[in-house]
């Protein structure tokens, strides 16, 4: 009997925090999506003041991104198990 009810027991706590989980999700979802509206909405607002604004900002972050990811590769240790195309 106390074996079921620790599984019990154990099945609730396990439920208990995939819903936190879960809810934690969507709330980075959420709030990744106002940022994204956020980031819009300045680029839109700068590039009727500024014609070219949002050409130049996504020029940018591409140059920005690529930098970025070469530092990545650059620093990355290299693992002599894994596959060449992987490393």
């Amino acid at each position: 009997m106390t074996m079921a009810k620790d599984d019990h027991q154990q099945a609730s706590k396990d439920r208990i925090l995939m819903e936190q989980i879960n809810s934690l999700k969507r709330e980075d979802e959420m709030l990744q999506n106002i940022l994204a509206v956020d980031v819009w909405a300045i680029a839109k607002t700068m590039d009727e003041f500024h014609p070219g604004f949002w050409a130049a900002f996504m020029k940018n972050r591409e140059q920005a991104l690529k930098r970025f990811m070469d530092e990545v590769i650059k620093t990355k240790p290299v693992d002599p198990k894994r596959p060449p195309f992987l490393r």
